[in-house]
């Protein structure tokens, strides 16, 4: 290693276009790394982060999507009044509180509910497909990428598509305030937008407490667990609004992950082309390479010790999926993609222990139907040179705008 000191800074062009060199160095030289400029102790190692997510006593769920736990200026403090409260939801609470939402919402996010999406799932694809099949020219981001899993959720929730334009600009409110990097009007501007997709599924969920019905929020009303209090309205809107966000950014990121990563890598492309049967463990390859979500955040209830490194009561705490999925201890050349890769029960792209990603089955089921069938229908598929913006979040790791561009005069293959 080359021994520099290390600089975290996940937004700077260097780390968006490539961080993986970074992680490997904090991994080598500095696993558990106190960053003093974003105030936050970086766990980069995957056996000192399986530490972490097992134990809940001592790393607390508090805050696991603020990526700054300063407080919001009061301007926007003001504003969020006007809602309900943004916590707690399954992916910030713990103990109990989070025992019984995770089983209240199992009960309504059930394995069969996802597998009778599968067809929609494929019309869904093949209706967005045909929409620019024939420009020869896309930005797969805009054209399917976040419509694509915002469709499969509104489809469970049984609201209108027609709404999905709104709730995807509600949604990336909401992360922003998460964040809070933005300026105090942006981030008065984004709490509007946060009370807004609030009321929304408040009065859908208002409308479903008399009318039983079979969808996703219907089933979550009506769950019932043993000894337990059912659901309330609030906490059954807390769960959308963190099923509908959660939900997409993440499918969304790994639509344009997946796309760039396989046409980086033409002989693993060709491998899955000629054995279809390689499409899950490809889809779960992507996940382990190019992480969406690149690490969530823990707060620290006491003084303790991590890997030899002192850690402080109240320390906020990144709990680093990107890196861990990089160990050179845990998987074999770890920087190499490779579609036969079996890491389905290692990696840790929905993260591990009692806070595993719920939708995870969902994801995949999208990811194995979409990648395939836009290889398949849109022929020598490829990047437009310098046409890809990344994203900007903190913990996240996707992209804005990613343009395409294909043959048209080849024939189409319909099945």
């Amino acid at each position: 290693m080359t021994g520099c000191p290390v600089h975290f800074d996940p937004l700077s062009p260097e780390q968006l276009a490539d961080p993986y060199p970074l992680y490997a160095q904090l991994r080598s030289e500095a696993p558990v790394f106190y960053d003093k400029a974003h105030d936050l102790w970086i766990v980069t190692r995957y056996d000192d982060l399986l530490t972490v997510v097992r134990d809940t006593e001592t790393f607390s769920s508090k805050n696991a999507v603020r990526a700054s736990v300063r407080p919001l200026p009061q301007p926007v403090l003001d504003v969020l009044a006007a809602g309900w409260a943004l916590t707690p939801t399954l992916t910030d609470s713990d103990g109990d509180v989070h025992k019984r939402l995770r089983l209240l919402v199992g009960k309504a996010f059930t394995p069969r509910r996802v597998a009778e999406m599968e067809g929609r799932i494929r019309k869904t694809v093949d209706a967005l497909i045909d929409e620019f099949a024939d420009d020869g020219r896309a930005d797969i981001i805009e054209k399917l990428a976040w419509s694509l899993p915002m469709f499969a959720l509104t489809d469970i929730l049984n609201v209108p598509r027609e709404d999905v334009p709104m709730l995807h600009h509600w949604s990336v409110s909401w992360l922003r305030i998460m964040q809070a990097t933005d300026g105090v009007e942006d981030l008065i501007g984004c709490a509007k937008d946060v009370v807004t997709i609030q009321r929304y599924f408040m009065d859908a969920l208002e409308a479903r407490a008399y009318l039983a019905g079979h969808d996703f929020m219907s089933s979550l009303l009506h769950a019932r667990v043993p000894d337990g209090e059912p659901i309330t309205l609030e906490e059954a809107m807390r769960v959308v609004v963190n099923l509908i966000i959660a939900g997409h950014v993440t499918v969304t990121r790994s639509i344009g992950n997946g796309l760039t990563t396989l046409l980086a890598h033409p002989d693993q492309l060709q491998a899955v082309r000629r054995d279809p049967a390689l499409v899950p463990s490809m889809v779960e390859e992507i996940l382990r390479y190019e992480s969406p979500a690149q690490g969530l955040f823990r707060t620290v209830r006491k003084d303790t010790v991590l890997n030899g490194v002192r850690i402080p009561a109240g320390a906020h705490l990144m709990v680093h999926w990107a890196s861990a999925n990089r160990d050179e201890n845990v998987f074999d050349n770890p920087g190499a993609f490779d579609v036969t890769r079996d890491s389905v029960m290692a990696h840790v792209a929905f993260g591990k222990g009692i806070h595993a990603c719920l939708g995870a089955p969902l994801a995949r089921l999208q990811l194995q139907i979409v990648l395939p069938r836009l290889l398949e229908r849109l022929p020598n598929l490829r990047l437009v040179p310098g046409a890809a913006v990344r994203d900007t979040i903190f913990f996240a790791r996707g992209f804005k705008k990613l343009e395409i561009e294909w043959d048209v005069d080849a024939p189409i293959h319909h099945h």
